[in-house]
């Protein structure tokens, strides 16, 4: 039997922190303890260990990719339109994969090249409450078949043409719907896209006619990764903190959960989870891992002990 040989080369954390090349760190620990999210305890060894190589490594490319261009200018002989780098950031809910891309926008906006980053949520995409109840998939929240896929694909392709402004919705997570705001993405030299369809595809979306997705417009691509069982126990941990704060505020589409003893929210949070979110992670999300060009590994602790870089 032939032996499996795998497509990503292994670091763990101290051989990954040895690749920062000297790079130094530009945020201080109170910034860093900002950008962290509910539950999450990212330190500023962890910033300069894992995101100070990661910043490094993505600088590299974007530093490729401009002298790709400037071949193409030479070639045709004029100059091209100015287009972003778009770095796309996957993995479940609860992984952490929003601190990872507002670590790294933060990064990757404070060095001295002074580029403008651009952060979008795919959030925003999904399509609003009264169009899930319609269609009877409001169970499905970040399924698939939840996004509006094709405003997504738009926006991403109008991005990469070099549109130089567009107009995008806002997804609330108090209200747990699409609200009337709207973000205006201006022409970014980095554009950062994270959520949990990142790295999905046509197979994914069997219910879509177009074979045009997220996927085919990223430069770079991470996912956030964990054991199942970890992320559970951190969905069930931020389910509680968030019933002690947002789902107490004023208009919070969850605010019946803080009403639910403390035996009964963890029994909440772990339905939930079982019939919802572990379902999409292990049927949706999981399967798109390898299709990244790098992945982050982390630990029972939500730390990165080990990363992965596609050869």
């Amino acid at each position: 039997m032939s032996k499996f040989v795998s497509p990503y080369l292994s670091f763990d954390r101290r051989e990954w922190s040895e690749l920062h090349d000297s790079e130094p760190m530009s945020l201080t620990a109170e910034r860093i303890k900002t950008l962290q999210g509910i539950n999450e305890h990212l330190t500023m060894d962890e910033a300069a260990d894992i995101y100070l190589p990661l910043s490094r490594l993505l600088h590299l490319h974007i530093e490729a990719q401009q002298q790709k261009n400037l071949v193409l200018e030479r070639f045709l002989g004029h100059k091209m339109v100015h287009t972003p780098f778009i770095i796309g950031i996957a993995g479940s809910v609860a992984v952490g994969k929003s601190t990872t891309a507002r670590l790294l926008k933060e990064l990757l906006a404070s060095d001295s090249s002074n580029m403008n980053v651009e952060l979008v949520n795919t959030d925003g995409f999904l399509y609003p409450n009264k169009v899930l109840n319609e269609r009877n998939i409001m169970n499905k929240k970040g399924f698939p078949e939840s996004y509006d896929i094709k405003s997504l694909v738009q926006f991403i392709s109008d991005m990469k043409a070099g549109k130089k402004s567009i107009q995008i919705p806002v997804y609330s997570h108090l209200s747990y719907d699409i609200t009337d705001e709207l973000k205006t993405v201006k022409q970014p030299d980095i554009l950062i896209i994270e959520g949990l369809n990142v790295l999905q595809s046509g197979m994914d979306y069997p219910h879509e006619p177009h074979r045009v997705f997220i996927s085919d417009f990223l430069d770079y691509s991470i996912f956030v990764d964990a054991e199942p069982e970890h992320i559970e126990e951190w969905y069930v941990a931020r389910f509680l903190k968030f019933r002690k704060g947002a789902f107490t505020q004023a208009g919070s589409y969850f605010n019946h959960y803080t009403k639910l003893s403390l035996d009964e929210a963890i029994a909440t949070a772990r339905t939930i989870w079982r019939d919802i979110n572990g379902c999409n992670l292990q049927n949706n999300i999981l399967p798109t891992r390898g299709r990244a060009n790098l992945i982050l590994q982390k630990d029972a602790e939500h730390s990165i002990h080990q990363v992965l870089i596609r050869k």
